[in-house]
């Protein structure tokens, strides 16, 4: 019975001792820091980044107003061009481009074609997406496959 107790009582000094450490690690009562943003309420106008149907929003927040070229500069002949004006050919040369570049340089050329004032057509915008929705998949899954 002795046995049981001081069992009982490592058990309980160990879950305090854990929750301790991750309330000192957190700062907060609440749940642990992820790098996902925390989900917005119906209310608001913004992008939580969460869905598929806003993420164009939040690969695009918070990164810096300057224009950077990655070896696209043919592009710039489609500033002002609706979404829906491009030929096949010319949907290849933006698939192109962004089937080449690095992952961590999707959301920057992302920023630079909407800085530069061209509009992706909607099949390219689409993979973009889904690129992205992978890599952040990957990121926070290191088991994603």
């Amino acid at each position: 019975m002795i046995v049981a107790l001081y069992i009982l009582i490592a058990i309980v000094g160990v879950g305090l001792i854990l929750y301790a450490h991750e309330r000192l690690r957190h700062g907060h009562d609440g749940p642990p820091a992820t790098d996902e943003p925390a989900p917005q309420t119906q209310d608001s106008d913004e992008c939580c980044g969460m869905h598929i149907t806003c993420e164009r929003d939040s690969l695009l927040a918070g990164l810096s107003d300057d224009i950077v070229y990655f070896d696209d500069e043919e592009l710039d002949q489609f500033i002002g061009r609706p979404a829906d004006a491009y030929s096949d050919s010319e949907i290849e040369q933006f698939r192109d481009v962004l089937l080449t570049l690095l992952p961590h340089d999707i959301a920057p050329w992302a920023r630079s074609i909407q800085l530069r004032g061209i509009e992706l057509p909607a099949e390219v915008k689409e993979e973009l997406l889904m690129i992205v929705a992978e890599e952040r998949a990957k990121r926070n899954n290191p088991d994603y496959a």
